[in-house]
């Protein structure tokens, strides 16, 4: 607004001016809120990596502890108890590992959140205040 009074400087602009500044206000306005969006998406991006990989680690160590050391430990623990005792015994533990190592990976993946943009979606909601307040005042 001028010092002249309380009429807004855009109050006198012609209405075809007032649309085209409207329409590159507009286009402005969307450009930057997809360019926040784009970041915002990346980032959780970054931050989901992380429980991925922990998951992806759980499952490596689970398959190929099982696969190299099963025989091991059974042969290891059948020279004091029976076979099949011992193949029991083995499972259980490797049972216990893979839970620890999953719980860890849903854990890092639940601080990570939504991956929805909410920042951005924040901002767009203000801006439609913004822009219905606008309306509202210029009738």
């Amino acid at each position: 607004m001028d010092r002249k009074g309380d009429v807004p400087e855009y109050a006198n602009l012609p209405l075809p001016e007032l649309l085209r500044q409207l329409s590159t206000d507009t286009a402005t306005l969307v450009r930057q809120e997809m360019q926040l969006a784009r970041a915002e998406i990346t980032q959780k991006g970054k931050q989901a990596q992380s429980s991925v990989t922990g998951f992806g680690t759980a499952a490596l160590a689970g398959l190929g502890a099982f696969g190299a050391l099963t025989a091991f430990f059974i042969a290891l623990l059948a020279l004091w108890m029976p076979v099949w005792l011992a193949a029991l015994i083995v499972t259980v533990i490797y049972g216990v590992v893979a839970f620890v190592a999953a719980r860890s990976g849903k854990k890092a993946l639940e601080e990570v959140g939504s991956p929805v943009p909410t920042q951005t979606v924040e901002t767009v909601k203000e801006d439609v205040d913004a822009v219905r307040a606008g309306v509202r005042r210029a009738r």
